[in-house]
């Protein structure tokens, strides 16, 4: 039986994305109940609401506000939380979330990214309980599904997987960059550089084969592939180590 009562505290970027997919992928919207100060709608068919309803607790509750709002939006939600509550907020630990749900069913944390809006994103996901198969399958509709066991690896995740598409979107804007510096019209250099990308990476998804090793195939000896490569093979790894390690403390620091 798949969930008939689904509220999201707060709808910002990342849980709109979700809701998206969710409701692309046929989920009733008279199912959804969306509560933000604003009242903004989001969504045809999605009840908005200003304050907590006064109303059963939701089979699913996702929690998606800032994540140093936690304290002062729990205090309200103490009967809503008795079901499911699912996190994505960056850094706040499954013990923190326990002590501001303590009714809650069970307690998952997720890190999506943006690309769950299409269906193609990276959810990681731990649990202080073995995750519910009607949520299981809610999150299987927004990409790629990896479970943490381990929670000290999950800012690291976070850095990797969530913040991730930023770090693509820098690189391929680098890329489109260093057209246009050749002469090349920045539109026409921005339109090349993303279906470069974009092709690349799906030849690497349905290859098979690890990505360092795809590069060397298109890398002749002595041909210009190879001297570029050995440009960014001066420091490349390094300057990615030290982003994602930035983001990793940052996600700890959020998390108190």
């Amino acid at each position: 039986m798949s969930f008939r009562r689904i509220w999201l505290i707060g709808c910002g970027n990342m849980a709109s994305a979700m809701l998206r997919r969710w409701l692309d992928c046929g989920l009733d919207p008279a199912h959804v109940t969306v509560v933000r100060p604003s009242g903004a709608p989001v969504a045809p068919g999605v009840r908005v609401v200003r304050d907590v309803p006064d109303e059963p607790a939701p089979e699913l509750l996702l929690i998606g506000v800032k994540p140093q709002m936690l304290g002062d939006v729990a205090p309200g939600l103490q009967a809503a939380s008795t079901g499911i509550v699912l996190s994505i907020l960056a850094g706040t630990k499954l013990t923190s979330l326990r002590a501001h749900f303590p009714e809650a069913g069970s307690i998952v944390r997720a890190m999506p990214n943006l690309p769950v809006a299409l269906g193609k994103g990276v959810v990681a996901t731990v649990s202080d309980a073995p995750i519910a198969p009607d949520l299981a399958r809610l999150l299987d509709q927004l990409g790629l599904v990896e479970h943490v066991p381990d929670e000290t690896l999950f800012d690291a995740v976070t850095a990797l997987a969530g913040s991730g598409p930023a770090f693509a979107y820098r690189f391929v804007d680098a890329l489109a960059k260093g057209g246009a510096a050749l002469g090349l019209d920045p539109a026409q250099a921005s339109r090349l550089a993303l279906a470069t990308v974009g092709g690349a990476l799906a030849l690497a998804r349905g290859d098979g084969t690890p990505p360092g090793e795809l590069a060397e195939r298109v890398a002749s000896k002595g041909g210009s592939t190879r001297e570029g490569l050995n440009v960014l093979d001066t420091g490349l790894d390094d300057l990615v180590a030290e982003c994602l390690a930035a983001a990793t403390r940052r996600n700890a620091e959020l998390g108190g």
